[in-house]
């Protein structure tokens, strides 16, 4: 566990593809897949808030705080980053770095923040990114709060690709294997969470389970 690390769960997309409503929110292995999300991240850092716009009172049994964009418009999920940030430099000075991971994910790595912070420190850059079979996955990343007032400009000028502002500050790649399942996997459809369910059980095999668990070692 990261005692310096915010974790934070992105949710405030609109879901289009998934119909509209909260994609977290969804069933998979009769749980929402929020709870797989929170399950994996939480024990990795010091403490977990969901960023999510309008009516927080729909994660209220979760007992963690919610945060709204600070910009209009639903920005997309550099703006849900950079409400972490003013957040963390508002209510836990303690930690200068923030987490950021889907709530669409629910098969996250249980070794991603101690990885994140690894490839950022050897490559002597201030931000990382996971990355599974080549393919980066910006929303995952890790984000140093003292670049908050920088994210917040950049997005007040028009910018919304997480990767086209990473690049300006130095962005280190965490690689995982997207075999047996993808750990960045991610449901944005209908038929996504049939996917998941599959997954889900295989992830949950004695084979995977001795996988996952070797890769923590």
């Amino acid at each position: 566990m990261r005692a310096d690390t915010l974790g934070v769960v992105l949710a405030g997309g609109l879901a289009r593809r998934m119909g509209g409503g909260d994609k977290p929110l969804r069933l998979l292995g009769g749980r929402p897949m929020l709870d797989h999300v929170l399950a994996r991240i939480a024990p990795q850092v010091a403490a977990v808030i969901l960023n999510a716009n309008g009516d927080p009172a729909r994660f209220a049994g979760l007992g963690l705080p919610v945060v709204a964009d600070g910009l209009p418009d639903h920005p997309g999920p550099l703006a849900g980053v950079l409400a972490a940030l003013d957040w963390a430099a508002a209510h836990r000075p303690d930690l200068p770095w923030v987490v950021s991971v889907p709530g669409d994910s629910p098969f996250l790595p249980l070794d991603l923040v101690a990885r994140l912070h690894a490839a950022r420190a050897a490559q002597d850059v201030p931000l990382a990114c996971a990355r599974s079979g080549g393919q980066a996955h910006p929303p995952v990343g890790l984000w140093p709060v003292a670049l908050r007032d920088d994210l917040r400009a950049a997005l007040l000028a028009g910018e919304r690709k997480i990767d086209r502002w990473t690049v300006r500050h130095g962005c280190a790649h965490a690689d995982w294997p997207e075999h047996p399942v993808d750990p960045f996997f991610n449901a944005n459809a209908p038929d996504d969470l049939a996917a998941a369910e599959a997954l889900l059980r295989l992830l949950q095999s004695p084979a995977a389970m001795t996988i996952d668990k070797a890769r923590q070692s």
